[in-house]
């Protein structure tokens, strides 16, 4: 077959210019300086640009030293535009059903006019550190909610289930202009106080027939729950369901009276039916009531950031210690001399933090 008769016959195609206009070049990096720098992102967010929000976060999340001083400066300039949120964190056991609840509860709180920002926590690999971050996947119908702001971080190291710069994230979400923050941890059942230290209420999700009812007397994180909403309450486990919320009430009984002067309350509901979806709307919103008239609310902001003062002074110490390069050569030598029965684990942290 003749060459140029081939369907596979290809045309010379058009010849690289030898110049480059200069002059357009240097525009498009003055652009995009102005673009990235803090005023513009602090004057975007503001604005609601959703774009600058997710790039904001990122600088904050970022461990490059030139990403977090721009992202202090961003964060100090929004904070004065922050707090003026409602705050949830939601937790449950893997496969109790967060993500479609939360798109369940997050849809009908846009429907009120509401703007939710989801801070959805994915669990990072203890091996490879890797994250799916697939929430907004399993949020199919919030993800294209014009109201709605959905941002999968992966957890990292943090044992509080939380990425470590989530409290950073609400304050630019909230000047955002989002008004209901909603934290989804990993819900592993351990270490949640980090979550319960940054939200306003804490909601617990538990399954009917699971066999942990009984679990319910035990202290820990049903202790720290404001709500229990026992999910998939739906078909033949709405029997299950109404028999776990007797169990969890008697439970919940059992503690003494919160400082908020609220009392938990257990609810059933099915997100995948959207039923009583509602219900737990309701019953956050008579907290609310309870706590902003009471004065707790505000107490409460004010002990987390207390928290949160000394959580970064002692973050910070850590990442000075392990930084100093004294301390990362002596540190070597320490573990050879464990390895060889020279000195002890204590003895050994003694001497480095003399240094």
């Amino acid at each position: 077959m003749n060459k140029k008769q081939s369907a596979l016959h290809e045309k010379d195609g058009v010849s690289k210019p030898e110049t480059t206009n200069i002059s357009s070049a240097e525009k498009i990096k003055i652009n995009r300086a102005k673009r990235n720098s803090v005023d513009e992102y602090v004057t975007q967010i503001l604005q609601g640009n959703i774009t600058f929000l997710s790039r904001a976060i990122t600088l904050v999340e970022s461990t490059n030293v030139k990403h977090q001083k721009k992202a202090n400066e961003i964060l100090e300039r929004c904070l004065p535009y922050a707090n003026n949120s409602v705050r949830i964190g939601i937790t449950g056991v893997p496969g109790v059903g967060k993500s479609t609840f939360i798109e369940a509860f997050g849809k009908h709180l846009t429907s009120k006019g509401n703007k939710v920002a989801v801070l959805a926590v994915d669990p990072s690999s203890s091996v490879n550190k890797g994250s799916i971050l697939g929430d907004k996947t399993r949020m199919e119908q919030l993800v294209t909610d014009e109201n709605a702001f959905i941002r999968p971080s992966p957890s990292g190291t943090s044992l509080g289930g939380v990425a470590q710069k989530t409290r950073e994230s609400i304050i630019l979400c909230e000047a955002a202009g989002f008004n209901t923050i909603i934290i989804e941890t990993v819900g592993v059942g351990q270490s949640e106080t980090v979550v319960h230290s940054m939200v306003d209420f804490f909601l617990l999700l538990k399954l009917a027939g699971a066999g942990d009812e009984l679990q319910g007397i035990k202290r820990g994180i049903i202790e720290m729950a404001d709500a229990i909403v026992i999910n998939k309450a739906d078909g033949d486990n709405v029997k299950n369901a109404k028999i776990a919320k007797v169990e969890f009430n008697r439970a919940l009984h059992l503690y003494p009276l919160k400082n908020s002067k609220w009392q938990p309350k257990v609810l059933t509901a099915s997100a995948l039916q959207n039923l009583n979806i509602d219900k737990v709307d309701e019953m956050i919103a008579e907290y609310l009531q309870i706590t902003k008239s009471n004065n707790y609310f505000t107490e409460k902001r004010n002990e987390q950031n207390t928290f949160w003062l000394l959580s970064t002074i002692n973050q910070q110490l850590k990442d000075n210690f392990y930084n100093n390069p004294i301390i990362n050569s002596e540190l070597s030598k320490e573990i050879i001399n464990l390895k060889n029965g020279k000195t002890t684990p204590f003895n050994a942290a003694k001497r480095l933090l003399n240094l």
